[in-house]
């Protein structure tokens, strides 16, 4: 596997782990549409062994694995990186999930999946794995310096006091501040937040989205798109 974190030229670089070839051309092409470079091996030890010579900016790892299972191939990747995993996989019974995330995988995308769902999901974990001012030991903010989003400690601090938020208020805030002033659509936050496939009511998102603002102090700070969604706006002091 050649090339380094974040490719050739700037390009995000995948490690796609997956033995069929029908899947691995279909997400390959995909990926390379979206200016993504692919590095794609067909095995467990190939995929630790890739590892070793590049780090990606994100691994697409199938379970289904010709020489180990794909769960173990997860703990290996996650005990030599802590590049962002997404396991790719038809076994999609909670055991399984359950188990991908406790072995440190960031996502789970059951098959047969969308490419646009796939892309959507790369860039999550991408983006909240970017290295940012403050990562290397002090909280880091999330705006114009107001707001302090620390995702390791999962703490909100407000010019300077904290904001208690329940876990999903706090993963509802971290998401949308991730861009400031970009919209994210309603059904995309509800997939992320909540679950891979949501097919509860919106009245969720409007509920967590008030408390936020509230708990905020101004309704601003999470803007409502009327028909779309939602969006992060950065408040001046």
């Amino acid at each position: 596997m050649a090339g380094c974190r974040g490719g050739n030229n700037g390009r995000m670089l995948v490690l796609l782990v997956e033995d069929d070839r029908s899947i691995a051309e279909s997400v390959t092409a995909s990926l390379a549409s979206a200016g993504m470079e692919v590095a794609h091996v067909t095995t467990g030890v190939a995929a630790v062994d890739a590892l070793s010579l590049a780090v990606p900016d994100v691994v697409l790892l199938d379970l289904g694995l010709p020489d180990m299972d794909g769960l173990d191939v997860a703990r290996q990747l996650r005990e030599r990186s802590a590049v962002p995993i997404i396991i790719v996989s038809a076994r999609g019974d909670e055991l399984d999930r359950v188990l991908g995330l406790e072995l440190g995988a960031d996502d789970y995308v059951v098959k047969p999946f969308s490419q646009r769902e796939l892309l959507a999901r790369i860039r999550a974990v991408v983006r909240r794995g970017v290295p940012v001012p403050g990562a290397d030991g002090g909280p880091v903010p999330a705006a114009s310096g107001r707001l302090v989003i620390d995702e390791r400690t999962r703490t909100v601090l407000l010019d300077g006091a904290e904001v208690v938020l329940t876990a999903k208020e706090f993963d509802l805030l971290a998401y949308l501040a991730a861009e400031p002033g970009v919209v994210f659509r309603r059904n995309d936050i509800l997939e992320h937040v909540w679950d891979v496939n949501w097919y509860g009511t919106t009245k969720t998102l409007d509920a967590h989205v008030a408390s936020v603002r509230k708990k905020l102090g101004h309704p601003d700070w999470v803007q409502a798109v009327r028909g779309v969604g939602f969006k992060f706006v950065e408040l001046p002091s």
